[in-house]
């Protein structure tokens, strides 16, 4: 079983958000139950029990029931009025949080298992064994990422098992590029403390690199015939963030401006 503090922190906040909504809900069900009288106490204290059957564990419920005389007229009786000598029952119930039992809840969803194979502990020991285990969120969103549509891997079909193992082969390189390029980017934006626009235009220092491929869309070649018959090539589109990007991606981009003139011409 394993907790980390971040994991913790976040299922906390998670338990006293949850709590805070239940708490209305819950409130306001007590409140309809609390207008509603009954013609003994056993049927007061069956339905207050019946109501609180799903009561999430970290509330208390602090309950009373009382009665109280009826009388012949409806409305609010008079001074003198005489009651009709038959007793209603009404409960009163308030419900508070207990803190120790939201700090359960909070730890046990902190909590996850990890299984595995390397018994050797001199070699593996806990931190490594937990700290292989939490890199697997990065193999799955890259996976995550060859089998999406837009990757277009689905439309390639092969039958052969050679080619099955070199479709698999030429994928888990690009994946691999594909991630050294977005951690390289990620780590000269945290050295030279710059940031890229996310999705929702905001400064980020963590973008993903299919983010900015998309970045990269509508960047044009324009071709200008010279009366000499030469060819000026211009970019167009190209902005200061592109050209951060290349700059950060290394001196094998460092003239990619160039490069991409003199690949069009």
């Amino acid at each position: 079983m394993v907790r980390t503090r971040e994991g913790e922190e976040r299922a906390r906040a998670t338990v006293q958000r949850q709590a805070e909504r239940d708490q209305e809900a819950w409130e306001k069900r007590l409140w309809h139950l609390g207008n509603q009288t009954f013609a003994c106490q056993p049927d007061a204290e069956a339905a207050l029990a019946k109501t609180c059957q799903r009561l999430p564990p970290w509330f208390v419920v602090q309950s009373r029931v009382s009665s109280r005389p009826t009388y012949p007229a409806p409305g609010r009786p008079r001074k003198d009025a005489a009651a009709s000598g038959r007793l209603v029952w009404q409960i009163q119930a308030t419900l508070t949080r207990d803190p120790a039992a939201l700090e359960r809840e909070a730890l046990r969803r902190a909590a996850y298992i990890v299984g595995t194979n390397l018994l050797d502990v001199e070699a593996w020991p806990d931190e490594a064994v937990i700290a292989l285990y939490r890199e697997q969120s990065v193999v799955e969103r890259g996976f995550a990422f060859l089998k999406d549509p837009l990757f277009l891997a689905s439309s390639v079909f092969v039958k052969k098992p050679e080619r099955i193992m070199a479709l698999a082969f030429v994928m888990t390189l690009c994946l691999l590029i594909y991630k050294l390029a977005e951690a390289r980017v990620r780590q000269r934006l945290a050295e030279t403390g710059q940031t890229v626009p996310d999705q929702a235009r905001k400064p980020t220092a963590r973008p993903t690199l299919r983010w900015l491929f998309q970045y990269f869309e509508g960047i044009d070649l324009l071709h200008i015939a010279q009366p000499d018959r030469s060819r000026v090539t211009e970019v167009l589109r190209l902005d200061k963030v592109h050209r951060l990007v290349l700059q950060l991606l290394g001196p094998a981009y460092e003239n990619s401006y160039s490069a991409l003139q003199e690949t069009a011409e």
